[in-house]
C-alpha cells in the first residue's frame, strides 16, 4: 500500500467513530446505557490508536486534503460530550433544574474548549480538563453517587478546563508513559466490565474505577507539583 493509500485509511478509520457516535446515540434514545456505553468505549479505543497511527504514516504530508484534527474533534465533540450529556439528563442521575444545569455547563463549555488552540501543552498534555465527559458519566452510572455529588463534579470539572491545571495525555505525555498507558488501559478493560454487565458489578470493578480515574485526573497536576529532575550528566 503507498504512504498516500495508507494516509487515507488512517482517515477513514477516524471517521468510524461518528458511526459508533450514531449506534450509541441510538442506544441512549432507547435508553440502553450498557449498550450505549459499549459503543462510547469502542470509540474510546479507536480514539487512542487513530492518533499514533497519524503521526506513523505523516497524514498530514501524505494526505493533506483532509484535516484530521477537525476530524478528530467532530467525532470527539459526539462521543466524549454530545451523547454522555444526553445520557446524565435522560437517565435521570440528575433530575429537575440540575440536568438542565448540567447539560448546558457541559456542553457550552466542551465546545468553547475544543475551540481554544492553547489546550495542548508542551508535552501533548492538556491545558485543563478534556473533556472527556464519556469517562465521567460512566464512572457516575457505575457508582451512583448522590445527586449532589454529581453536579458538584461537574462544575468542578467544567470550571478546570479553563485553568492551566493539567491532565496527562495518555499516549503522547512523555513522563510516566507506561504508568499512564498502563492506568488508561485498566480503566478501559473496568469500564467495559461494568458496562457489559450493566453496571450490576461489584466493589472490585467499581473500586478500579475509582482509583484509575482519580489518577488519571490527577496525574497531571501532580507532574506539575513535582518538577522532573534533570538527568546527570556522567
Amino acid at each position: 500500500m503507498t504512504p498516500r493509500l495508507q494516509a487515507l485509511a488512517v482517515h477513514l478509520f477516524t471517521a468510524t467513530g461518528a458511526v459508533l457516535a450514531m449506534f450509541a446515540m441510538l442506544a441512549a434514545v432507547d435508553q440502553k446505557w450498557d449498550v450505549m456505553f459499549l459503543w462510547l468505549v469502542v470509540a474510546l479505543f479507536v480514539d487512542g490508536i487513530d492518533g499514533p497511527l497519524a503521526r506513523r504514516y505523516d497524514v498530514k504530508k501524505n494526505w493533506p486534503t483532509y484535516d484530521g484534527v477537525l476530524l478528530d474533534l467532530i467525532v470527539d465533540f459526539l462521543t466524549y460530550v454530545f451523547i454522555p450529556a444526553y445520557a446524565l439528563f435522560r437517565s435521570g442521575l440528575l433530575p429537575g433544574w440540575t440536568g438542565w444545569l448540567a447539560i448546558i455547563v457541559i456542553t457550552y463549555g466542551s465546545v468553547i474548549y475544543f475551540v481554544d488552540t492553547r489546550m495542548k501543552t508542551k508535552d501533548y498534555s492538556f491545558a485543563g480538563f478534556p473533556a472527556c465527559w464519556n469517562m465521567v458519566v460512566l464512572v457516575m452510572f457505575a457508582l451512583h453517587p448522590p445527586q449532589w455529588v454529581i453536579l458538584l463534579v461537574v462544575i468542578l470539572l467544567s470550571l478546570t478546563m479553563f485553568t492551566n491545571l493539567k491532565f496527562i495525555h495518555p499516549t503522547r505525555t512523555p513522563r510516566w508513559y507506561e504508568l499512564n498507558l498502563g492506568m488508561t488501559i485498566a480503566w478501559v478493560c473496568f469500564a467495559t466490565w461494568a458496562a457489559w454487565m450493566d453496571f450490576s458489578v461489584g466493589s472490585f470493578t467499581n473500586l478500579g474505577l475509582i482509583v484509575t480515574s482519580v489518577y488519571l485526573a490527577l496525574a497531571g497536576i501532580v507532574q506539575e507539583m513535582l518538577p522532573e529532575r534533570p538527568a546527570r550528566i556522567r
